[in-house]
């Protein structure tokens, strides 16, 4: 058993796929029309065979409660590994994405913590030290 697919609620499919493309720099993997919505993925370029991100609509009333719900609390919906988290940092903010938390050091890694603009608080680590 391995892990293939995750996913990312969004509160509109488009706009999240130009910011996880254009920004962050996923590449576009699946883009499969059903209906309403599409079954919508990416994946790193450094791994295009390894796991996808389903860029999921968020149409379920229970979803949108808890994806507000934790946006409020401040709580990443999930994270991202990255080399160096102080460029990727940099690289990011001159993209004018909006971070919540600066990269702070949590023990053995460094995190920090910036919004999708699709309703989710998105975390990015560096592990820097085993």
């Amino acid at each position: 058993m391995k892990i293939q697919l995750s996913s990312v609620m969004v509160d509109n499919q488009g706009k999240a796929l130009k910011f996880y493309t254009e920004v962050l720099g996923f590449v576009k993997k699946r883009d499969i029309p059903l209906g309403e919505a599409r079954w919508l993925t990416v994946v790193s370029p450094e791994g295009p065979d390894d796991i996808e991100l389903l860029l999921e609509p968020n149409s379920n009333p229970a979803a949108k409660t808890f994806q507000k719900s934790i946006f409020e609390q401040g709580i990443p919906l999930t994270a991202f590994a990255v080399d160096d988290i102080q460029k990727e940092y940099a690289r990011l903010k001159n993209l004018g994405v909006e971070f919540t938390m600066e990269p702070t050091g949590m023990g053995m890694t460094t995190a920090a913590v910036f919004n999708d603009t699709c309703g989710n608080l998105i975390q990015i680590y560096q592990v820097t030290a085993i």
